[in-house]
């Protein structure tokens, strides 16, 4: 098997044979043109070679990102952590890999010892050595269960949203939570493959077909289920099938009290291995059966709280209270509950932007959760945020950097980074990042929206379509059921805006202030939008007057970082607007600073 197994396009083949050469003269073995032997099946090669692979090379070039073989291959290496890319002719990445960093080859020349290859050179040489390392690790902590090693090239597994089949559409917070955790909880078990959330939740509320599922994802098997929540019981249906015979491998009711949740997710998790006939590793038992509370109840109201989040949107000052109160309710239950802590802070942030909460409540919120659990990536993200807004941007860069080592698929972690990016001007990176959370969250109006800003500063046309296209299709699902949603109208506006639908765009604007003049994250985006998509300054300049006359400190620094305002930068009443507000907020620091006086 090969240290570098390399995935392109065949009619590439003359731009990737000096690549192979490069990387063969530094001692590694390539896996890039084999010949296939008679009658073998070519799937279970790539699968076989990718798996055995310490780090897999994927060119992308405007013909390899069209091709569902390469981006199949790209998504497997990024599932396994092993993913380095390249890309020629400013290729436009695949949505579910763009997070990860691509180096552009375009100047390599040919010549190994050019920048740009060398930067791919150190990339594969750190990956290979992590991956050895890992393997070594493993080999020396679970040489006694060699057998699994085999079985983990032969299981992968997709889990499917489980069904709310409480006949309550408010109780779906729960059937989603029970899915995630299910995923956490297989994917502690080395035998197995699973298919990260974002892959999995692109199916929920769709008539599915396992076995094309299970070709799409490449998986071996489909974990399906449903929830029914009533009172005080908890119904969970299950059933793992096998996809190549479409048949059913193992299926189970459980009909318990809802204290028993954690007992159930554990058992399902047990009998998965036990009837894929996988041996469960002791500290992969003892992974499994960790939760971050004993208490069902706490648990409850975490769920409840994380779906408020993931389905509010930036300065609901409603939505950030509810979250606030539920965790506080989930920590008064359980005082070590950590990730009830660090959402608790995420709840105080959004309040404090939207101006009515404390920063100083965040933060003690989140430094409760990292004393608790100083890996909690989640913790790092909110920690980040509220040092941004604090203006203390190079702690919040520290703060987003382990974050993103402890869990680089998080949604919170992304967006956190992306926030973190857009404030300091690094747009191809705040793109990257919102692009990965969008990706991750398909409740997320945000990021998309965002998007549309990122690739407009750097001038990717196409990008920007993409990203209008993207939130004006989840803001329309949303205002179907909520047509006073101003939040998701001013993201419709941007979007139509964006498409050359400009009148449509007006007409939305005019409604939305109609029915909520005062917003301001509403009015803000309006004034983004007729700056950047609509260039009329003067209509621009007009919407943001009442805005700065109460911005907020934490604030400002994102507004006069906002590329979307360009336009308006040289103009002397923007400049007034920006002085008066700065002012404003120096005044008041002065006001309330104590006063210190001689005895």
């Amino acid at each position: 098997m090969a240290d570098v197994f390399v995935s392109y396009a065949r009619t590439d083949k003359a731009r990737v044979a000096p690549l192979v050469a490069a990387l063969e003269a530094k001692g590694w073995s390539v896996w890039w043109d084999p010949e296939i032997n008679p009658g073998q099946e070519f799937d279970d090669q790539i699968d076989a070679e990718i798996n055995a692979a310490k780090a897999v090379l994927v060119v992308w070039t405007p013909t390899s990102v069209v091709s569902r073989w390469v981006r199949g291959e790209a998504r497997e290496a990024a599932e396994r952590g092993i993913l380095v890319p390249v890309r020629f002719g400013q290729a436009k990445l695949p949505m579910d890999v763009r997070a990860i960093h691509t180096t552009d080859l375009d100047d390599w020349r040919e010549d190994a010892a050019s920048a740009p290859m060398q930067e791919c050179l150190r990339a594969l040489t750190a990956m290979i050595a992590h991956t050895q390392a890992t393997q070594s690790t493993k080999a020396a902590s679970v040489s006694s269960a060699a057998p699994s090693a085999r079985d983990s090239a032969r299981f992968s597994i997709c889990v499917l949203p489980f069904t709310n089949m409480s006949g309550e559409p408010e109780q779906e917070y729960f059937s989603d939570g029970i899915t995630e955790d299910i995923i956490t909880d297989l994917s502690k078990v080395s035998a197995l493959r699973i298919i990260s959330r974002n892959s999995a939740f692109q199916y929920k509320g769709k008539n599915v077909d396992t076995p094309k599922v299970a070709r799409e994802l490449k998986v071996s098997h489909v974990l399906e289920g449903s929830v029914r929540k009533a009172g005080g019981r908890v119904r969970i249906n299950a059933q793992l099938v096998e996809a190549e015979g479409n048949d059913h491998v193992w299926a189970e009711r459980y009909d318990r009290d809802a204290s028993d949740i954690f007992a159930i997710q554990d058992e399902i998790s047990q009998a998965i291995v036990k009837a894929l006939k996988l041996r469960l590793l002791p500290e992969e038992k003892k992974a499994i059966e960790h939760r971050g509370t004993s208490s069902a109840d706490a648990y409850n109201l975490y769920l409840m709280a994380r779906q408020t989040y993931v389905t509010s949107q930036e300065q609901d000052e409603r939505s950030a209270q509810a979250i606030v109160r539920l965790c506080k309710r989930a920590t008064d239950i359980d005082p070590s509950y950590a990730q009830a802590w660090a959402l608790m802070a995420t709840g105080y942030r959004q309040w404090f932007e939207a101006e009515k909460g404390k920063s100083k409540d965040g933060m003690a919120a989140v430094e409760r959760a990292l004393a608790l659990d100083p890996n909690l990536a989640e913790a790092h993200a909110v920690k980040a945020q509220l040092l941004q807004i604090e203006g203390d941007l190079e702690a919040a860069a520290a703060e987003t950097d382990i974050a993103l080592k402890l869990a680089p698929e998080s949604y919170e972690v992304n967006r956190s980074a992306a926030r973190l990016s857009y404030q300091r001007r690094r747009f191809d990176d705040a793109a990257r990042f919102y692009d990965k959370a969008a990706a991750l969250m398909e409740a997320d109006l945000n990021s998309p929206f965002m998007l549309i800003s990122c690739f407009t500063a750097v001038g990717d046309a196409a990008g920007t379509r993409r990203a209008a296209e993207l939130t004006l299709k989840r803001v329309e699902t949303v205002l179907a059921h909520d047509p006073n949603n101003c939040t998701a109208v001013a993201y419709s506006v941007s979007a139509l805006a964006t498409l050359g639908e400009a009148e449509r765009a007006k007409a939305g604007m005019e409604r939305a202030l109609l029915i909520d003049p005062d917003n301001f994250n509403m009015r803000y985006n309006f004034a983004c939008t007729l700056s950047t998509r609509m260039k009329d300054k003067d209509a621009a300049l007009a919407m943001l007057a009442p805005l700065f006359e109460t911005i907020s400190d934490a604030f400002l620094p994102y507004a006069k970082a906002d590329p979307d305002f360009e336009l308006l930068h040289d103009d002397s009443r923007y400049q007034a607007m920006v002085a008066a507000a700065e002012a404003r907020l120096g005044a008041a620091k002065t006001s309330e600073a104590p006063v210190n006086r001689k005895a």
